[in-house]
């Protein structure tokens, strides 16, 4: 297949090409010309006028959940897959926490080789502990030989120090890297949102920020008594931000991720008792968002993830006590997350947490625009402003907090794999 795009801007930091205006031709999946406006003369199968538009590396999630095996009514690989690229990702990481949960060889190629035709690059990640329990270490080398390259219970906590510390003694030794979701559930009973002056108001039991700081502070001891790497996913609160801050200080091998949710939404918006906005970590003070965006600034915080965690209406519509935690997120996070910062990050670092740094937490190739490289991209437009109708989500799951909401930035197309998909 033969794809022009004519007159667009790059926005590729690795590129020798980056902010310049060319035409770039796309042939059989590789990027074979790259030149001057107006200089390429092919007869191509698709022509896109890319004037006013940006190209840039795919962008990759580090946090979705898929749902299948187990529960495919609230989300399944190809549903979640044409959602991530609606959203402009050529690449996510797959949760573990399925039923059955991802913790062997044989789950781990079940996952690829049911998405390894699809445009989107389905990266599975392993479960840390057998069955998601806690109590033992999965087969993580089995998994790993298999391609899993992480290791995480997900929203599952591990509340045992010892397995911990044995999970990243032991993935050290292979190259594993182990993801852990900071969250010290027995501070917390039944709590429903961010422990505070709203919650007080609502009549809420709170989640204290004190939960998932207590749980850095004793992964981050573990990860340097192992000498050992550790990725935080998804933190929300300003203490997580100073002490991963201080630990990157130290020289400690710490990287960590930040959902959209946490950057773009408040705990304000709780107070209609929607529980599209009921998410785990909770929306958090304005406070918080300030210190979320300092360490994105600063690179204290590497990448930005969608979180998407498809819940069905039953599990949704429900009394606020009673309704799952979770939002789903893939088609809205790139505009949410641009919305949010656009006044307070440069599009290069915005996008730097889309791209580049995903991949280098994942340890996986960062494609650079350039010719004969592969043609792994998203087109944006970043002054569209759009209206999210529930039309616009792909998922299975409607549990979408930005439906209705107006947003900026708009992604158009992504390319992979000789592939080529149309978000609009």
């Amino acid at each position: 297949m033969k794809i022009l795009i004519q007159a667009v801007t790059f926005l590729s930091p690795l590129s020798a090409y980056h902010e310049k205006c060319k035409d770039v031709l796309l042939v059989d999946g590789i990027i074979k010309e790259i030149k001057e406006t107006g200089s390429i003369n092919e007869n191509c199968d698709q022509v896109i006028n890319g004037k006013g538009l940006h190209l840039c590396p795919g962008f990759v999630d580090l946090h979705v959940n898929f749902r299948e095996p187990g529960h495919e009514h609230k989300e399944d690989l190809m549903s979640g897959c044409h959602a991530a690229m609606q959203g402009g990702f050529t690449g996510v990481l797959c949760m573990p926490s399925t039923s059955p949960p991802i913790h062997n060889r044989s789950a781990i190629e079940f996952i690829q080789n049911r998405t390894k035709h699809h445009l989107v690059d389905v990266i599975p990640s392993g479960s840390l502990s057998l069955n998601l329990e806690g109590k033992d270490l999965s087969e993580m080398y089995d998994m790993y030989m298999a391609g899993a390259k992480v290791f995480t219970d997900d929203k599952h906590v591990v509340q045992d120090a010892g397995l911990m510390l044995r999970a990243l003694l032991y993935s050290k030794n292979f190259g594993g890297k182990i993801f852990s979701f900071p969250y010290d559930s027995s501070l917390v009973s039944k709590g429903q949102m961010h422990e505070g002056e709203i919650s007080t108001g609502l009549g809420l039991k709170g989640i204290p920020s004190l939960s998932e700081e207590l749980m850095i502070r004793r992964d981050l001891a573990l990860a340097e008594y192992a000498d050992a790497s550790i990725h935080f996913s998804t933190i929300s609160t300003k203490g997580s931000v100073h002490l991963i801050r201080e630990a990157k200080a130290k020289g400690l091998k710490v990287t960590a991720d930040v959902s959209v949710l946490n950057i773009a939404l408040t705990d304000s918006e709780l107070s209609g008792f929607d529980s599209n906005f009921k998410v785990m970590p909770p929306l958090r003070t304005n406070e918080d968002v300030e210190a979320l965006i300092d360490g994105l600034k600063d690179n204290t915080i590497d990448a930005i993830c969608s979180d998407h965690s498809p819940e069905d209406i039953e599990n949704k519509r429900k009394e606020f006590d009673l309704a799952h935690f979770g939002a789903e997120g893939l088609e809205t996070a790139f505009s949410a997350a641009y919305s949010a910062l656009k006044d307070h990050l440069s599009i290069d670092k915005i996008i730097e947490k889309f791209t580049i740094a995903p991949r280098n937490i994942l340890g996986i190739t960062n494609h650079e625009i350039r010719e004969t490289a592969p043609a792994n991209l998203t087109l944006i437009n970043l002054s569209e402003e759009w209206t999210v109708r529930e039309e616009d989500i792909l998922s299975k799951s409607k549990n979408n907090p930005f439906i209705t909401r107006t947003l900026q930035g708009k992604v158009l197309f992504v390319f992979n794999k000789d592939q080529m998909y149309s978000c609009v």
